[in-house]
């Protein structure tokens, strides 16, 4: 939701500097993201083995209290985590991370940030017992900005991050990632997830710890996230899903219409495409996943990380095919988590090129579980994800009103992303 406008204003605030307060300058202190996961699996008591029945999470539901009043307010340093994925020296690893460019997959960037993510959230509600009493998930991808497009595959990276906004059962996370080359830690991104917390058996709301700002620089990113939770509430009333598009966007794409007439046969149904451009619906691309036990999450069902990593892949596989050159991510925005999938299910992902600007294009790609019995279809996410490339690329267009509605959608996701100018 946020555009990069909204990071540079913090970053003015010297929201960046209380990061350095708690940088090391070896990550070999530091745990792994492997060893996270692992405690996260311990926290929790979640099933280890498929074939095992996992624990009985119910008696948890004691423990939790009945209003947010009961829960101590906590700092937002109380959350702070670093970890590291340790690249330079554990090569078995690095296979995982390593693409067929020599940089990083960025698909494990995003599982790994998930996995984080509700890491720091646990650490903002811990308890005093071995296991939480918590489910937390994630609800929200708000905004990932890249501030440099190559990762190294064979150098450590840090993540660091915190709880910096909360409601009464939601929390935002702010996190950085940064990679050391040359004795030098590089900020590589930055990324703000919304978690929410869940009863013990994922099935209703629970409570979590207000968390009190102290410094002007929590302070900064506390009123940010005040100010994310107010524009998530007008984009919603304000969705193509509800309200028509604004007096400047019908005439836009009312433009776009007479552009592709066929001036000559005087037919509101003859279309042509101008010049170095395509038709919406030429840039389709499906794919379709079968989910298996392997990627389940803490809770058995599928890891949110998985689900991002390959609607990620498709989506660069689309702007790759469009674009006949290697895209660049710039940015993902407003990943909404509709509903769990559930283990077994038969996942639908089409992507399809929604936008172009300049160098940029935005894809859009729609994600729904298939029932094979009744042939029902339930959309469980929908990604954008902004790319650029180095070479010119055709515009695509719309030729429909759904396609209208579809290219409108990633105009508005582009421009809070990157911004309108």
């Amino acid at each position: 939701m946020a555009s990069r406008r909204l990071f540079s204003l913090f970053r003015q605030a010297g929201v960046q500097s209380r990061f350095v307060l708690v940088r090391h300058e070896s990550s070999a202190t530091l745990p792994s993201i492997q060893e996270v996961r692992s405690r996260l699996q311990d926290l929790v008591g979640a099933q280890k083995f498929w074939s095992v029945e996992a624990e009985d999470r119910s008696k948890l539901a004691t423990q939790l209290p009945s209003s947010q009043d009961e829960l101590a307010p906590r700092r937002s340093a109380e959350s702070r985590q670093q970890v590291v994925i340790p690249l330079a020296t554990n090569e078995p690893l690095r296979e995982k991370y390593i693409n067929f460019f020599k940089g990083i997959r960025f698909g494990r960037i995003l599982e790994d940030l998930d996995t984080f993510a509700v890491w720091i959230s646990y650490q903002h509600n811990k308890g005093e017992g071995e296991k939480s009493p918590l489910s937390i998930v994630t609800a929200l991808v708000d905004r990932i900005v890249m501030h440099e497009q190559f990762i190294h595959p064979d150098c450590d990276i840090r993540m660091t991050g915190n709880v910096t906004w909360t409601g009464k059962t939601s929390m935002e996370v702010t996190m950085q990632l940064e990679q050391l080359r040359l004795e030098k830690w590089h900020s590589m991104l930055d990324a703000c997830f919304v978690m929410v917390a869940r009863d013990p058996i994922n099935k209703g709301s629970a409570f979590v710890h207000p968390v009190v700002p102290e410094s002007e620089e929590d302070k900064a990113l506390f009123q940010l996230g005040e100010s994310h939770k107010i524009q998530r509430k007008e984009q919603t009333l304000q969705s193509l899903f509800r309200q028509p598009p604004t007096a400047e966007e019908r005439q836009y794409i009312h433009d776009i219409f007479l552009s592709t007439l066929n001036q000559k046969s005087v037919s509101f149904r003859d279309r042509v495409k101008p010049d170095n451009s395509r038709w919406l619906d030429e840039t389709i691309l499906k794919n379709i996943i079968i989910c298996h036990p392997e990627n389940r999450n803490l809770y058995s069902k599928m890891f949110g990380g998985f689900l991002m990593r390959q609607a990620f892949e498709l989506g660069w596989s689309n702007a790759c095919l469009y674009c006949k050159s290697r895209p660049f991510i710039e940015a993902v925005d407003d990943i909404m988590f509709r509903g769990p999938v559930e283990v077994g299910s038969l996942l639908f992902m089409s992507s399809e090129v929604v936008y172009t600007r300049d160098q940029y294009l935005q894809v859009r790609v729609h994600a729904e579980v298939v029932d094979p019995k009744t042939g029902e279809h339930e959309t469980t996410n929908i990604f954008h994800f902004t790319f650029s490339s180095p070479l010119p690329f055709p515009k695509v267009l719309p030729k429909t009103y759904a396609e209208s509605m579809l290219y409108l959608s990633g105009k508005r996701h582009f421009e809070s992303a990157v911004g309108k100018a």
